[in-house]
């Protein structure tokens, strides 16, 4: 099955669906499994389970997610990497292709972003106040992370934080849903959320190497950007270790249930893309199959690690 086309006006003629596929919808599912793992290390420790906040939280997770997406094509916009990437992988790397193919305008698009934003802001709001005020503080951070990844002056990840800004984002995400549940700050969502954040990081690490040429002409000099291809492809290798050695840790310190290791089942997917990674790292046009296999880890990992700890109640 070939990668889907290209959007074009024509085939988002409605206002609605436009704005929706804005959104880059298909990878919100990142934000969804960070959001259904922090429910669970909340229902994992006993505490009292709230269908209609957790509801809630997820929205506001998925708009979060959103927003990030859209501001992120607009500054890649202003930036000039989005135009002149002609080894993208479409639709996983080189931006949703809204603004260069004329589906939206470069005003539209921020004006959309800002109101998402915007609505994330309402919605922490009013969790805050049916959960504890101390939800401000993430979603303040969170909001900052969303912004200053693309944005200037900050530009995060023209900085090679991209991947930090990536891992505490989603690591937010783990931790304010669990939050909303115990109306509380723990540490077992830092710890649950961990290997998922990361493997989630190196998604954003694969889809720079089509990038690359792109975002070096646009000045983003992310750490894939900033090393030669040979070197960058260690990098990949060293998040999958750090993710999954940070989750047999959590079991080894007993800081997990024994049942959380069923996350290892991801770990054939993750070597597998690594072992594409490592072959194809200098012709970016070769490794479609080896982001889709990193979803596919990323979701695999937060899926079984979530029910392991369901499981481990």
């Amino acid at each position: 099955m070939g990668l889907p086309m290209e959007p074009t006006r024509a085939a988002f003629a409605h206002p609605v669906a436009r704005y929706f596929a804005a959104t880059r919808p298909a990878f919100l599912s990142a934000a969804l499994m960070a959001c259904l793992l922090g429910l669970a290390v909340a229902w994992h420790d006993g505490v009292a389970f709230d269908g209609a906040l957790a509801l809630l939280t997820l929205l506001f997770a998925l708009m979060a997610h959103a927003g990030a997406n859209v501001l992120n094509d607009y500054y890649d916009a202003l930036n000039g990497t989005d135009a002149c990437n002609v080894e993208r992988i479409f639709p996983f790397t080189g931006g949703s292709r809204f603004i260069q193919n004329g589906v939206l305008s470069a005003q539209q698009t921020r004006n959309f972003g800002f109101a998402l934003m915007a609505g994330v802001a309402l919605a922490g709001l009013w969790l805050m106040a049916h959960s504890a005020p101390q939800l401000a503080y993430l979603g303040l951070v969170g909001l900052f992370i969303g912004w200053a990844y693309s944005a200037p002056p900050f530009r995060l990840n023209s900085r090679g934080l991209g991947e930090l800004c990536i891992v505490a984002g989603f690591l937010l995400i783990v931790v304010g849903a669990d939050f909303v549940q115990r109306k509380g700050l723990a540490f077992e969502p830092v710890i649950a959320g961990l290997s998922y954040a990361l493997l989630t990081a190196n998604l954003l690490y694969i889809n720079q190497f089509p990038d690359r040429t792109a975002d070096r002409l646009a000045g983003k000099l992310h750490w894939v950007a900033r090393l030669e291809v040979r070197q960058a492809r260690w990098g990949y290798l060293l998040i999958v270790m750090l993710a999954y050695g940070w989750l047999v840790a959590g079991v080894a310190q007993e800081w997990l249930p024994v049942s959380a290791l069923a996350a290892l089942l991801a770990l054939p997917l993750s070597i597998k893309a690594a072992v594409q990674l490592w072959h194809h790292a200098a012709q970016p046009q070769q490794l479609g199959d080896a982001i889709k296999l990193t979803i596919a880890a990323m979701l695999a990992h937060g899926a079984l690690l979530s029910l392991g700890l369901i499981e481990g109640r």
